[in-house]
């Protein structure tokens, strides 16, 4: 990497990822690419009682080297329901607001700024309208479509194993479920000729009932005429 023209933004980015790593961001995780420091993936993990509860987000910052006095370019790279992918973000903590911009922010503001407007429902450039369910449904999705990034995989060792279990528990779950399932069928077809058997059995028995009836009243009319 050249040193020129970048030493203030490395300089203060590795401030800021010192800080960072003091005292992170709830529910944000966020590291610089080795070779590229201007380079930042992050990742959102859903919060709880939210359409992206269960979910992990994916996207990156794009630092100017004349950082902190420029603002960053952030995109989402995995699908969510709120922002679309692979553009950039319209927010005042990103080079579309350039007039609004602080020096002061840290990475830190940055990423509690974009967690905070992905709960909103405000519309902006980048950002797109779906439903709730959507969202889940995205946030289910989202943790086969990270494991398919290479980036992701390099930069969040830790978020590969948590996904990883979580699909394997959710495998185990579906295979319980349809075992379940086959027990409940098997169990109707069992029952069914034990129900047929009792049905031929009470039969039987009424047959045989009706024949001695006869056989009695056939006896009785004979001794009667005798």
């Amino acid at each position: 990497m050249a040193k020129t023209k970048v030493t203030g933004a490395t300089s203060r980015l590795k401030q800021d990822y010192l800080r960072l790593k003091n005292d992170p961001v709830p529910y944000v995780t966020a590291e610089p690419v080795p070779s590229n420091i201007l380079e930042w993936h992050y990742v959102v993990k859903g919060p709880e009682k939210s359409p992206y509860e269960g979910g992990y987000y994916h996207g990156k910052i794009i630092f100017p080297r004349e950082f902190p006095f420029k603002p960053p370019s952030i995109y989402m790279i995995t699908p969510n329901g709120r922002f679309k992918t692979n553009t950039r973000l319209c927010l005042s903590i990103t080079d579309f607001h350039p007039d609004t911009w602080n020096p002061a922010w840290s990475i830190s503001t940055i990423l509690t700024g974009l967690l905070s407007f992905m709960l909103e429902k405000t519309p902006t450039l980048g950002s797109i309208e779906t439903s709730d369910y959507q969202k889940r449904c995205l946030a289910a999705e989202s943790l086969e479509i990270n494991l398919k990034n290479k980036m992701f995989c390099e930069l969040f060792p830790e978020y590969v194993e948590e996904i990883e279990q979580l699909l394997k528990q959710r495998q185990e779950a579906m295979l319980q479920s349809d075992n379940t399932n086959i027990n409940s069928e098997s169990d109707v077809t069992t029952e069914q000729p034990s129900s047929m058997y009792y049905i031929m059995n009470n039969l039987f028995v009424l047959v045989g009932f009706i024949f001695l009836a006869y056989m009695v009243k056939y006896v009785l009319v004979s001794i009667s005429n005798d």
